[in-house]
């Protein structure tokens, strides 16, 4: 098995046999997985999901992790209002290269019912060994909590 820091990945109903997909390449890759649910297609919240797993990420108790919604739109909203959380909705696998290396996304968010099966595995791929690259990227980065309106 490949030392890997472990990820947390949730969904709601609409993404659920995709998140399942994905959960089964994160392990074959050697990820330790810690899997916040749903665990069925069975109609749910999904800022139950995206809280949870944005919180722990949040946290620091998981540097990276992975959340799936129907768009992605509403897993993206919750998990970007936890304080150094970067969720990054990606669709394709260029955007998720970039959320890497220039934002240092810690949060891979993609739409269930927006991608494919293949492209979801190209852009989970891509996001994983991309790095980020740090320098002048580095303090945007660090701009993000100054400008958050209780910051002031």
């Amino acid at each position: 098995m490949k030392d890997h820091s472990a990820l947390i990945i949730g969904s709601d109903h609409a993404a659920f046999p995709l998140k399942e997909r994905i959960k089964q390449e994160l392990v074959r890759l050697g990820y330790p997985v810690e899997d916040v649910g749903t665990h069925d297609n069975s109609s749910c919240d999904y800022p139950v999901f995206g809280g949870a797993v944005a919180r722990r990420v949040a946290s620091g108790e998981f540097e990276r992790g992975i959340l799936m919604c129907g768009s992605g739109v509403g897993m993206s909203m919750v998990a970007n209002r936890f304080p150094g959380v970067r969720a990054a909705l990606c669709a394709e696998p260029l955007t998720a290269a970039l959320s890497r290396r220039h934002n240092d996304a810690n949060i891979l968010v993609m739409g269930g019912r927006m991608i494919g099966e293949t492209m979801a595995l190209e852009i989970l791929t891509v996001w994983l060994q991309t790095a980020f690259e740090g320098d002048r990227h580095q303090r945007r980065i660090a701009m993000f909590d100054r400008t958050r309106p209780e910051a002031e």
